[in-house]
């Protein structure tokens, strides 16, 4: 037992409360159960119980065992002052308190600890992976649905964390993360660093200009710090040094990786591909709050590489054709990490909640994604249609699974619960 599943007991009430009695044999009846309490002082606030004839209003305070009490000092604790019980798992010292003690374990149903240790004694993919298939649609439904909206709040939180250093700049924290989006996951966080330290007021003023784009994008990159074989790659460096002297750019000096890397993902053309898309859709970020068609935001994002890199990945190292196009995974996955939570973050904090339901609308309109995750789901046959379900079953995988918070889950509750239920009968403990 720990003292999260027994808060997680008394809250929902699974248990026995009919025959409630107090460790001096006084008649228990919970009337309203209390609230949760997430700040300091007792476990639920806001209580009613009735013991024998009299009723009683304050808080409650839960223990595994009766000897806690003593030992986390709450007798000399003003918040405790108002408490009228005190629930344990085990009386295991009889403490003189001025309010009963209510030992709750032989009120508990077995089965729901079995069903919780079972939880956490899973070593599968997700702990509810023999139960999940037999889950209610309805609860799977609407817990994706918080699942989605979630994982959008916390990445709205990065965002305004990231909107506190530039002084409220949405166009530029959009930059950083679209530079960041372009970066991949082992680039990603150089890409942002080289986004940071080009101000987007310079962009804005090259917009028209691609060579000089592609120029201050793979100088800054450290990218062009030598002479090279071929006139291209040479104008870009002489480029660069005239625009890095007049804007006095320093470089991110953060390393980039090419190994174990598939061509297309090479930071080089990875950087050409974003020039391009700035010289096409600079505001792009505008644009995306504007318009409520998502086929047309996908539409500014089918960019093309200039000619130079349909025969390059790398700079001086020519190969053979190949249209350097965003993909169409590429571009739902700009959708997915940059633009769409972007969208809710500009709706959040502008209490734009038509932006706010557009983001998740647009996860909706998006293909699903694939990757060991959602496969992991799909294998159970857990639905997988759209980009919103493959957010909320990452959000789900990556922030309750992998923690075995199932206390805390919808799932794991039904789980858990399907034991509790024994509770409600008459008869049973």
């Amino acid at each position: 037992m720990t003292e999260k599943l027994l808060q997680f007991i008394w809250q929902f009430q699974y248990f026995n409360s009919r025959t409630l009695l107090s460790t001096n044999d006084e008649q228990i009846l919970v009337i309203r159960n209390g609230s949760y309490n997430t700040n300091q002082g007792p476990d639920f606030l806001d209580a009613r119980i009735r013991i024998d004839d009299t009723e009683w209003a304050g808080s409650i305070e839960l223990h595994v065992k009766a000897s806690d009490w003593a030992l986390h000092k709450h007798s000399g604790d003003n918040n405790y002052n108002n408490v009228i019980l005190h629930v344990v798992w085990k009386d295991d010292v009889h403490e003189v308190l001025p309010f009963p003690t209510l030992e709750l374990e032989p009120y508990v149903p077995v089965l729901l600890l079995q069903n919780y240790e079972s939880l956490m004694q899973s070593p599968q993919f997700i702990p509810c992976q023999q139960q999940i298939a037999s889950i209610p649609e309805l609860i799977l439904l609407s817990w994706k649905d918080r699942l989605v909206a979630e994982r959008l709040q916390e990445r709205s939180l990065h965002i305004r964390q990231l909107l506190d250093k530039n002084r409220q700049h949405w166009e530029e924290v959009f930059w950083w993360q679209l530079a960041r989006n372009f970066g991949i996951k082992i680039n990603a966080d150089a890409f942002e660093k080289i986004a940071q330290t080009i101000p987007i007021n310079i962009l804005a003023k090259h917009k028209n200009q691609l060579i000089q784009l592609e120029a201050i994008l793979l100088g800054q990159a450290a990218l062009l710090d030598k002479t090279f074989g071929e006139a291209y790659p040479n104008m870009l460096r002489k480029e660069y040094n005239f625009l890095q002297k007049k804007y006095q750019l320093q470089k991110a000096h953060a390393p980039l990786y090419f190994l174990r890397m598939r061509p297309a993902n090479f930071p080089t053309l990875r950087l050409a591909q974003l020039a391009m898309l700035i010289n096409k859709s600079l505001h792009l970020f505008s644009v995306t709050r504007e318009t409520e068609d998502l086929k047309a935001v996908e539409k500014l994002l089918s960019i093309t590489a200039n000619d130079y890199w349909h025969y390059h990945y790398l700079l001086d190292e020519p190969t053979a054709f190949k249209k350097k196009a965003l993909g169409r995974q590429m571009i739902h996955n700009i959708l997915i990490n940059t633009i769409i939570p972007m969208l809710y973050a500009y709706g959040y904090v502008n209490a734009q909640e038509g932006l706010q339901r557009k983001a998740i609308r647009w996860l909706g309109e998006i293909v699903p994604e694939k990757n060991s995750i959602t496969s992991g789901f799909e294998a159970l046959s857990v639905s997988n249609l759209s980009a919103a379900d493959s957010q909320a079953l990452i959000q789900l995988k990556n922030v309750y699974c992998n923690y075995k918070h199932c206390l805390k889950c919808a799932v794991g509750n039904w789980v858990i619960k399907s034991g509790a239920d024994l509770a409600k009968q008459p008869g049973n403990n």
